[in-house]
């Protein structure tokens, strides 16, 4: 795309972190903005602090683990604006925890959100910006979505998953010479909420097991939320990058080259057929 003015952007998990950092990016852009997100008291500070600096915007409570909510978002987005030309399917949760720990609780409520989210953003708006031929498509994946840290399993399965969605769907764009672009969008450390998604979980997706979590899992947590707060990039640092991968028809941002060496040695171990390197926890390796 190479103007913003006046378009319609639709952003999934828009009322907090990176989300809420791509709506005033946009909105600054001259963009109409729709806001689709779960949690419904910050979804309408939101929309209230968007409409004080002068945007147009529209907020919908959306559930993206379902299909029927996320069409709804569409349905709401025509209504109000129009065809929507920027998809962010930006929506995510995170848990950590070994895999043979983790419930089938768990697993439905990450790939939920983070897997079928995407699923079905795509299929919401996808077949309205290809008969456009108009629009770009941004995919929030993650750097866990080119590695494999110890603990982030489920987390780092849907992450991968929306990796290679996204870069199919930048294959299957260009290779049908369609003009809608695509972004997968890599997030290293990001200060934002996703650490404490689990306020959202729907509660028949909410185990009752014991925390088994020890005094010293609990001081690293605490250790790396604070290096978060203090070091993590800020969300709208992360807005002005996918602002100009939209404008520039980039398809791969990482938002810091923390991660390269664990992603490029991983490359080289899959490429010469070598066992993975034995790696720590990311919470441990960030606090190096």
């Amino acid at each position: 795309m190479d103007e913003l003015q006046g378009r319609v952007a639709v952003i999934t998990g828009g009322a907090s972190g990176m989300g809420l950092a791509f709506a005033h990016r946009f909105a600054a852009a001259g963009m109409k903005v729709v806001l689709g997100d779960i949690e419904e008291p910050a979804l309408d500070a939101a929309v209230a602090g968007l409409r004080e600096g002068g945007a147009e915007v529209l907020g919908v409570r959306c559930d993206v683990s379902d299909a029927d909510s996320v069409h709804a978002l569409a349905a709401a987005t025509e209504e109000a604006f129009g065809a929507a030309h920027v998809i962010c399917l930006n929506a995510g949760v995170a848990g950590s925890g070994a895999l043979h720990e983790q419930s089938l609780a768990d697993w439905q409520w990450i790939l939920g959100v983070n897997l079928m989210g995407v699923a079905h953003g795509i299929s919401a708006f996808l077949p309205g910006l290809i008969e456009r031929d108009e629009g770009h498509v941004v995919v929030t994946a993650s750097v866990a979505g080119h590695t494999a840290y110890p603990g982030l399993g489920i987390y780092s399965a849907t992450k991968h998953a929306a990796s290679v969605i996204a870069e199919t769907l930048y294959n299957e764009l260009t290779s049908s010479g369609s003009k809608v672009g695509a972004t997968a969008l890599c997030p290293g450390f990001v200060d934002t909420g996703i650490f404490d998604s689990a306020r959202n979980r729907p509660e028949h997706l909410t185990d009752t097991l014991p925390d088994l979590d020890t005094d010293e899992d609990r001081a690293t947590r605490e250790a790396f939320l604070e290096m978060i707060a203090s070091e993590a990039l800020k969300p709208d640092a992360v807005a002005d990058l996918v602002h100009d991968a939209i404008l520039d028809g980039t398809f791969w941002v990482f938002t810091d080259d923390r991660h390269v060496e664990n992603i490029t040695n991983r490359h080289a171990e899959i490429a010469g057929r070598r066992n993975p390197t034995e790696a720590r926890a990311i919470t441990e390796d960030a606090l190096d």
